[in-house]
Parts: structure tokens; C-alpha cells; sequence
């Protein structure tokens, strides 16, 4: 068993230690092989070399993450630790970057959560065209929103185009009453959510009335040329080869293009090959064009719906390995 002290700055023992200790219980919980006594402003570790490397790299991230945000709440330390260690080292040493995209309509910060997400933000600053594919909940379509909002309200681009192919999850919704924009809602629903967090009600509503924010399936892009714009294709695996290419060419001048998606989800009919796959193979050497791939560890919903694509992942892999073996067994044959 070995000692290790980590010593916080005075000034800041109250916010990282949290009210009545909360934050330090937390970790104790955290890591229960690991003894941890706290004595004014030094943090007494005690326990085998590999225990406390772990509690040693979060405790110096959550001093990173309160110096750099100014308050340090249970849900933090738990981001912190559901991101791993290349996230805590990347924390620990103060090169995740500047993270902060946007203030919410409530006045919260939106930031980059994960080393993927931020990838896509300092991606989107260098290339005009950038591809982000990973599972659900990894926050690609928010991330994105939330850039085209910071693009609009620091006036580099005069409009937003949301778009995602109007293809059904699996089930037949039928014939939808109202006019066509009520039939197209329960499709795009996901980006009005994510942009009714960073712009107020009235505000939002006036940007859709006057087209500065425009969002619409993406068979309406055809034909048209995309000036002055930011333009996210969200749900991009549910496009053929030929839907994709004629979205990719609609960019004018001026236009920022980040299209997202999740090839594990793919909704067309079994005749229909997606067109995502294709596309950032062909397209991720071109200069202007970066292709982002997230995974697992970006997820940011709840812990659970990281260990349902693990789990979703397993199978897969099960499956591919079985028909790897069938293949062999044939050939031998």
C-alpha cells in the first residue's frame, strides 16, 4: 500500500470538496479499494499503485474542470468518468481545448462534452464540409445545431438549412392530417428540440416566418443552390447513393455543410443501399472535407444507452465472426 497527496488550491476547496463533502463521498464510492481522507486543502490517497493512478487522474481533472467552468456538480465528475481515461488525461493536462460553443436560451453553457465532439467543432472551423458518423446519443445532430446557431448569431453566415431524409424508423405512421408542414414535423422533430435550447420561443419562431432558419426533408433541396448558409443533413445514412450526391452538390459559396449519421441504423428498404458509407470513403481525402467518427464513449445520454450499444455491438461482432467461420468451413469444403 503506497501514499499519495494532492494538494488543492485554498480558494477552491469549497467548490471541488462540494457541499458537505458530496463530491469526495462521490469518490469514495468511486473507488472503495482506494482509502481517501480529506485534511483542509490536501487529499490523502492511499491504497495499490494501479487504484490510485484512476483516482489520482480524476481528482486532477476535476480540479481542471472547476478552474476552467468555475463550479464542479455531482453530474460533472460522473461526465468525467463515463468518458474514460483518454478524456480525464486529456482534462488532467488541460488540452481538451476551448470546448464552449454557444449560451443556451436559458443561459447555459453549451460545450463540446466528449474528444469526438470537440474534433467536429475545431473540424467545422478548418473545412467547409464535415462528416460525423457514430451511434445515437452521441450528440452529432445537437452539436451540430449548435454550431449553425453560433455561426448565424456572429452574422459569418445569413441563414440555416436543417434537413433529414423523411424515411419512417420502422413503422408506418399513415396518413398524417394538416398541411404539409404537420405532415413533415414528426421527422424533423429532433432538430426543433435541440434548436428550442439555444433560441427563445418568439425568437425561433420569427427565424423559421422569414426563412433565416429553414428546415425541411431533404428531397426539397433538389434543384437548388445553398449561398450564405449553414446546411446540416442530419440522419444522413437514410439517404441512397444519389439523394446524398445531389444534397453534396447543392454548396455555393459561403455555405458550411456537416452532415450526420448513424450506419448502425439504417431505415430504408432492404432494396436501397445507404449512401453515407460510399460518400465519406470516396470523399475523406478531398482538402475541405474531414470525416469524424464517434463511438461508445462519446454517448452522452443516459449511462444505460452506453451499455445498450455495447450490448447491440456484441451481437453484431457475434454474428460477423459466425459467418466468417461459415465462409471458412465452406471453402475447406
Amino acid at each position: 500500500m503506497i501514499e499519495k497527496v494532492i494538494t488543492i488550491s485554498p480558494e477552491n476547496v469549497v467548490g471541488i470538496y462540494g457541499v458537505n463533502n458530496e463530491n469526495i463521498e462521490l469518490i469514495k464510492r468511486t473507488f472503495p479499494k482506494v482509502k481517501l481522507i480529506a485534511r483542509g486543502n490536501e487529499i490523502h490517497l492511499l491504497g495499490a499503485e494501479e487504484d490510485l493512478e484512476e483516482a489520482d487522474k480524476l481528482l486532477n481533472a476535476m480540479q481542471q474542470w472547476y478552474d476552467k467552468y468555475g463550479s464542479l456538480q455531482e453530474n460533472d465528475i460522473l461526465h468525467l468518468l463515463e468518458k474514460g481515461v483518454e478524456f480525464l488525461d486529456a482534462v488532467a493536462n488541460n488540452t481538451v481545448g476551448d470546448d464552449f460553443i454557444l449560451r443556451g436560451r436559458d443561459g447555459q453553457n453549451i460545450r463540446a462534452r466528449t474528444i469526438n465532439q470537440l474534433k467536429i467543432v475545431n473540424s467545422i472551423t478548418k473545412n467547409d464540409m464535415v462528416f460525423a458518423i457514430g451511434p445515437a446519443g452521441t450528440g452529432k445532430t445537437y452539436t451540430a445545431v449548435a454550431l449553425a446557431v453560433r455561426a448565424l448569431r456572429n452574422k459569418e453566415i445569413k441563414r440555416i438549412i436543417l434537413t433529414r431524409p423523411a424515411v419512417e424508423a420502422g413503422e408506418n405512421l399513415g396518413f398524417l392530417p394538416g398541411d404539409l408542414q404537420d405532415k413533415l414535423d414528426p421527422y424533423l422533430q429532433p432538430l426543433y428540440d435541440a434548436l428550442r435550447d439555444m433560441i427563445p420561443p418568439q425568437k425561433l419562431l420569427s427565424y423559421v416566418e422569414d426563412k433565416t432558419i429553414e428546415i425541411a426533408p431533404l428531397a426539397f433541396m433538389r434543384g437548388r443552390t445553398l449561398d450564405n448558409a449553414y446546411v446540416i443533413l442530419d440522419e444522413a445514412q437514410n439517404a441512397t447513393a444519389t439523394q446524398l450526391k445531389m444534397f453534396l452538390t447543392r454548396m455555393g459559396k459561403n455555405a458550411k455543410f456537416l452532415i450526420t449519421g448513424d450506419l448502425t441504423q439504417i431505415d430504408l428498404p432492404r432494396y436501397q443501399t445507404s449512401g453515407l458509407l460510399q460518400a465519406t470513403k470516396m470523399l475523406e481525402n478531398i482538402k475541405g472535407i474531414d470525416v469524424i467518427f464517434l463511438d461508445k464513449s462519446d454517448v452522452v445520454r443516459h449511462p444505460l444507452v452506453t451499455a445498450i450499444i455495447h450490448a447491440y455491438e456484441k451481437v453484431s461482432d457475434n454474428k460477423e465472426e459466425q459467418k466468417n467461420v461459415n465462409n471458412k468451413s465452406a471453402e475447406e469444403k
